[in-house]
């Protein structure tokens, strides 16, 4: 990790968006680097609502022994298969058998959806590891920087994403679970020749695990690196974003 970079955000963090949230990172690696690797959670359990942790200060780890969910499972990297009948369970459901989600019409659409996924294959044998910006050491290398926001926040960062752009569409928010769309798709567009920002938690199941006001933004670093650079050149030095701020703070 650059810690000159981790030194400025931080300062032009606090300059620009004041009280806001800072973000949360994540990244593959063999080793803990002083992240907790908690044991799985009995029942039900959904990563987002365990990231609240993380968002809090605390580092945690995840690989395919502490993840319950199934969905986290596939989408954080750690199995190439989703539960039997999942077509079903996000659909319409089973009579007498189980409870369809009702999030895509058909059955036969989520195959569809599915064929068009494709595995994350750097976690072989690794963690995935998530920490608070302020909390990365020299030897972490974050991948994609996640931000818990409120609209006035999303706003100044939907905004950013965009400086350097002559296409509209810098950010995107395709359809998914609330753990695809901070790990999953962003961790795609890394590798992509125009990296794109991640617009998520529009999943229902998700929400309960934030507050009614909060969505996420995710960026790769590489993107995120950019963003940094242009803070000081950008919409955020202007009247009109003094005017947000002053709400942001509030």
């Amino acid at each position: 990790m650059d810690m000159h970079l981790k030194e400025t955000f931080l300062s032009l963090w606090e300059k620009y968006f004041g009280l806001a949230e800072l973000p949360i990172v994540f990244y593959y690696h063999k080793e803990l680097h002083d992240a907790i690797h908690l044991p799985p959670k009995k029942g039900r359990s959904c990563i987002i609502c365990e990231l609240a942790q993380v968002r809090k200060g605390a580092s945690l780890a995840y690989d395919a022994d502490n993840i319950v969910c199934g969905g986290a499972k596939r989408f954080l990297g750690f199995a190439d298969k989703i539960r039997p009948n999942f077509e079903y369970f996000l659909s319409c459901g089973i009579p007498g058998e189980m409870e369809g989600e009702r999030y895509i019409r058909t059955p036969e659409m989520v195959q569809e959806i599915q064929k068009q996924q494709k595995a994350i294959q750097d976690a072989k044998d690794h963690y995935i590891i998530f920490k608070r910006w302020d909390k990365l050491q020299e030897y972490d290398d974050p991948a994609v920087v996640i931000f818990f926001a409120r609209p006035d926040v999303l706003s100044g960062l939907f905004t950013l994403a965009n400086f350097d752009q002559t296409e509209p569409n810098s950010s995107i928010a395709p359809f998914g679970s609330g753990c695809s769309t901070i790990v999953y798709y962003p961790y795609l567009e890394k590798d992509a020749e125009r990296p794109r920002a991640v617009i998520g938690m529009f999943d229902p199941s998700a929400r309960p695990c934030v507050s009614q006001d909060i969505l996420s933004f995710a960026v790769p670093m590489v993107k995120f690196k950019k963003m940094v650079e242009y803070m000081e050149e950008s919409f955020l030095i202007t009247g009109t974003w003094q005017t947000l701020q002053k709400r942001i703070n509030r």
